[in-house]
């Protein structure tokens, strides 16, 4: 079967597992799904993470491969086991058994075959589609009724960033159409009364060092598409250097947020008339909280 699950549409002939050749494709994963570590994982939003965590789901491969990457070790490679619809459904019962407020699914859209089958039936907590945002509508759309608050990355309004950090010159327009389809699906988001989102959307953005401009285009364009109440927003200062990033390679990119500029970030999404969302302390930008995908939380469900 020849994949066109991304706006890549690099038809690639995916085999069911990895074998000993390179896989093929930009995602470099095979058909089924690859997952590297599986737990309860309380670095989310508040309203996603809660008091309990979010059972959080990290499969390998991406679509994109950002040259900054923090989850590079998996990101780039087939890092992981391998895993059948039922056996990821097992790990989401576990999840759920440990008392996790969600179900958190990073990077599934290159899986996307096997993750609708292990949503069936649904797991009786609310799906999580956590994404880089490089997704088509009609790969989405075969998740309605299944994931009831998706996760969008927001990376570049400008789409010179997006050719040169992610290897693709239409990430913009990709992003939007896919943010758009999300919230046809969901609507406007709701949080319970335990202050944990019951369905909607978090806009995700990522500053990056020296890209003032580019953060500030994406505040414009959610604080223009988006009224309060209909979306949240993530303004995110948790960028560190990691990945290809070095004094070397992109050395723009080798340093943290500085406070000056997430201060003007601030400034102007507080201007923006934007409601709803969060920020970040500096302290968000630790190694600690870049989980080890060392297979945890998975090898017990593989039988």
């Amino acid at each position: 079967m020849k994949c066109d699950l991304c706006p890549r549409h690099c038809l690639a002939e995916r085999p069911e597992y990895p074998g000993d050749a390179a896989l093929p494709g930009v995602c470099h994963s095979p058909q089924l799904a690859v997952v590297a570590r599986a737990g309860l994982h309380f670095w989310e939003e508040p309203v996603i993470s809660g008091e309990r965590g979010s059972g959080t789901v990290f499969f390998s491969g991406c679509n994109l491969h950002c040259v900054y990457c923090q989850n590079h070790d998996i990101s780039s490679g087939c890092r992981g086991k391998v895993l059948t619809a039922p056996q990821l459904r097992r790990i989401y019962d576990n999840l759920a058994q440990q008392g996790a407020h969600n179900i958190n699914l990073v990077t599934p859209t290159h899986f996307t075959e096997t993750v609708l089958a292990s949503l069936d039936p649904l797991p009786g907590l609310p799906v999580v589609y956590n994404t880089n945002g490089y997704d088509l509508p009609e790969t989405l759309r075969r998740y309605q009724g299944k994931v009831s608050i998706y996760l969008p990355d927001l990376k570049y309004a400008d789409n010179a960033l997006g050719w040169r950090y992610s290897g693709v010159k239409d990430y913009f327009e990709r992003t939007v159409a896919a943010i758009q389809e999300m919230y046809r699906q969901t609507g406007n988001f709701e949080i319970g009364d335990d202050g944990i989102m019951r369905r909607g959307i978090i806009i995700r953005h990522l500053m990056l060092p020296g890209q003032l401009e580019n953060t500030l285009q994406v505040i414009r364009f959610v604080a223009e598409n988006f009224r309060p109440g209909q979306v949240m927003f993530s303004l995110m200062r948790q960028y560190l250097p990691c990945g290809q990033v070095s004094e070397h390679q992109f050395p723009e990119l080798n340093r943290r947020i500085s406070d000056a500029e997430y201060l003007a970030a601030e400034n102007a999404l507080f201007e923006s008339g934007i409601e709803d969302g969060f920020l970040q302390d500096a302290d968000a930008a630790a190694k600690e909280f870049i989980p080890a995908f060392d297979g945890t939380g998975v090898t017990d469900f593989i039988r």
